[in-house]
């Protein structure tokens, strides 16, 4: 992805609480026949992704492990979050360039190709994680034989994020003003509404405040008030 340095994503927390948010993920491999591109839905785990740890398990069906030559080489994983398109309209006059806001993560390890009763727990994991807030949600306890038999036809994988290349595009580069009429209009009825996108930006726009003011004070300081601060105690 681009390198803008107002847009680095280089908090960790924020990367997993991306994936937490945003499971269905698009795993992409290069194998000797080219490249190939799958979805599934990836979590967290969350006992081992302790610290600046993060690792992702998953299930894919077969023979999609052959296709992505997995267990061997690296594979990518692209996380994305709320995205939308960014209009013109919305800025002050002589500002005509459109824009689209996201955030997205790039992630690269090696998947561990898991036992048969390591892909079964995953897979209850998987279940039990999306049925939990369903009224009367379903587990694979309910028929654990055909739960067994049907996965069978899966292959469990664990992913260890060796490295990652993760943005966030929320017009931070914008005036307060700005910022504020876009917020707006991604919350308002409009055809390019995306209130996620909208939520995102006031979160982002929160967390990035104390070091904005920080700033703003540093750079209003009089010459006499920067070097009384620099002076040793």
């Amino acid at each position: 992805m681009r390198h803008t340095p107002h847009f680095l994503l280089l908090d960790r927390d924020e990367v997993k609480r991306l994936v937490r948010e945003n499971p269905w993920v698009t795993i992409v491999s290069t194998t000797p026949t080219g490249m190939v591109a799958s979805h599934y839905p990836f979590l967290l785990d969350e006992e081992a992704s302790a610290g600046d740890e993060i690792v992702l398990v998953s299930h894919v069906g077969r023979p999609d492990e052959q296709l992505h030559g997995l267990g061997s080489d690296e594979v990518l994983l692209i996380v994305q979050g709320p995205h939308g398109y960014i209009s013109p309209s919305w800025y002050p006059e002589g500002q005509n360039v459109p824009t689209w806001n996201h955030v997205t993560a790039h992630l690269w390890g090696t998947p561990e190709i898991l036992g048969f009763e390591e892909n079964y727990r995953v897979l209850e994991h998987l279940t039990d994680h999306f049925e939990k807030d369903m009224p009367g949600g379903r587990s694979l306890d309910l028929d654990e034989e055909g739960a067994r038999r049907l996965s069978k036809g899966t292959v469990g994988i664990r992913i260890r994020v060796e490295r990652m290349d993760a943005r966030a595009k929320l017009s931070q580069n914008k005036a307060p003003e700005v910022h504020e009429r876009i917020v707006a209009e991604l919350e308002g009825d409009g055809p390019y509404a995306q209130p996620s996108l909208a939520a995102e930006m006031r979160r982002r726009a929160a967390l990035d405040a104390p070091a904005e003011q920080a700033e703003a004070a540093e750079k209003s300081k009089t010459p006499e008030q920067a070097a009384q601060s620099g002076a040793p105690e």
